[in-house]
């Protein structure tokens, strides 16, 4: 049976290490402007559930993103919820956020939720 090298080990387990860290105007905000800021953003006609997701401090407020702690936060509770009256977005929105895009979420949260000003 080929034994694998004890360097080759450490360069895997090491990877998730050199990734990228989350950046939210490249990769958080596309999701959430797509997703969720049309219930949850600057419209204050349509937001829903007094929530606003694109400032931070009202996020931070209503624990919708917990720094550091993704289970903590009600977004991630919320985006792999299988109840239907929870998972957001809501099945009636007909929006819809992939695997990989929930995952973004939840290591954005998990790596400090750092907010950035829009370039425009």
């Amino acid at each position: 049976m080929p034994r694998i090298s004890p360097i080759l080990a450490a360069l895997v387990v090491a990877l998730p290490a050199f990734a990228a860290k989350v950046d939210y105007n490249e990769d958080v905000r596309p999701i959430l402007s797509e997703n969720c800021f049309y219930c949850h953003g600057p419209d204050g006609n349509k937001r829903k559930a007094k929530l606003r997701l694109d400032v931070r401090e009202d996020a931070l407020a209503h624990k919708a993103f917990v720094p550091g702690d993704a289970e903590a936060s009600e977004l991630v509770k919320r985006l792999f919820s299988t109840d239907s009256e929870e998972v957001m977005p809501p099945p009636d929105s007909h929006r819809t956020i992939s695997a990989a895009q929930k995952e973004i979420l939840k290591r954005w949260i998990t790596e400090g939720a750092e907010y950035k000003a829009h370039w425009a």
